[in-house]
């Protein structure tokens, strides 16, 4: 039976499983009834960040066009460009034990692609959700729903993973920024050209 969180709880991961070490990170959406006239492309990205909460160099930013970290820490497993079907709409496994020393937090958004051109938002989007699953057992540890209270926001930050003294932890976040991919790029320090 999952842990269902609600914004802004905390859970152990890593305390109460302490084998852990390889987990999958799904997250997925529905596109409501109405139709903008294009198609939804919801994007899943993780961002490593030190303790300045920050990421230390691009590639500690894991998106479609950047799939795996060096330390093999994280694989995003591709870009879903429509959200049809049931379960996760993207998936990125995480291994916790090659996460690099100097990342306290991984940090896990979804962004509406060419958001301002479509005239999307996550208004339109409804049963977005992220779990967490022990991948080891396809045990499904965590899950956060996060509930409809967005509305013009194209970018949201779901949820992050945290080192609290040794051990990894969930927190469930569910906040929404205007601006996209670029915005949270500029929040967690990365350039965007």
């Amino acid at each position: 039976m999952p842990i269902n969180l609600s914004k802004g709880q905390k859970v152990d991961l890593t305390k109460g499983n302490p084998g852990l070490k390889k987990i999958m990170v799904g997250l997925g959406w529905d596109v409501n009834a109405f139709d903008s006239g294009a198609d939804f492309d919801l994007d899943a990205a993780a961002f490593m960040v030190g303790a300045n909460g920050k990421c230390p160099t691009e590639q500690e930013f894991i998106y479609y066009h950047n799939l795996s970290h060096p330390s093999e820490a994280l694989k995003h497993m591709g870009d879903n460009l429509t959200g049809e079907g049931e379960g996760d709409d993207e998936q990125i496994e995480v291994d916790l034990a090659k996460i690099p020393a100097n990342i306290e937090k991984v940090a896990f958004t979804v962004t509406i692609y060419d958001a301002d051109t479509r005239r999307q938002n996550f208004g339109q989007v409804s049963n977005a959700f992220i779990r967490i699953v022990d991948e080891t057992t396809n045990t499904e540890l965590i899950r956060y729903d996060l509930g409809e209270d967005f509305s013009i926001e194209t970018a949201v930050v779901v949820g992050e993973l945290y080192r609290h003294n040794g051990e990894w932890k969930f927190n469930a976040i569910g906040s929404g920024f205007q601006g996209g991919l670029a915005a949270l790029c500029g929040h967690y320090g990365i350039e965007v050209a």
